[in-house]
């Protein structure tokens, strides 16, 4: 079975959304183009960590004047900020890289699926198999996409459960068993 790789060169939308209710929420991003789309399963934690890198990504696109100013001054809202559904998993997320094509001033972003070593069956058996690299998907965003999608991960990932206000651990819809309160439920 050979690598997939999917190129998003001219990105129309890259959202990231959740389905369930806080607690159990499922993260998802969604990656189109023209005649492509590519939906992924995302860890929050995942969605936390790229939103930062990327918005410091930016910020030194700017300071170091790497970007052109042009391209730091879009503004306006990027498409439709909701998931679409149904929802078809390409695969889950495991190692995510971005980096700067300052010759077509945009922001690669390299989205590698999780592979487990040893998963296959096949090669804990055949030492002699060839490793394979993992599927991925590449999507190559303009700067005013980034911002937009930095806001919106941010607002996703914090709209899940509150945390008590003494242990700081996350409330459940049921309350849940506070060790700052001796075990009683908040």
């Amino acid at each position: 079975m050979s690598r997939l790789e999917f190129r998003h060169e001219r990105v129309d939308r890259f959202v990231v959304g959740t389905v369930g209710v806080p607690g159990e929420r499922s993260f998802f991003l969604q990656v189109q183009s023209t005649g492509l789309s590519n939906c992924v399963a995302i860890e929050k934690s995942q969605v936390a960590a790229l939103s930062e890198r990327l918005d410091e990504l930016v910020r030194e696109l700017k300071r170091s004047q790497l970007a052109s100013l042009d391209e730091l001054g879009l503004s306006g809202n990027f498409e439709s900020r909701e998931l679409e559904f149904p929802i078809t998993e390409d695969f889950t997320v495991g190692l995510i890289g971005i980096s700067w094509d300052g010759d077509n001033q945009r922001i690669e972003v390299e989205i590698q699926a999780n592979s487990e070593p040893g998963s296959d069956i096949a090669n804990d058996f055949n030492e002699s198999a060839e490793s394979e690299e993992p599927d991925a998907i590449v999507a190559y965003l303009r700067i005013f996409q980034v911002r937009a999608f930095c806001k919106q991960a941010n607002q996703v990932v914090s709209a899940g459960r509150a945390p008590c206000p003494f242990c700081g651990l996350p409330i459940d819809a049921m309350g849940h068993l506070c060790p700052r309160s001796n075990g009683y439920r908040r």
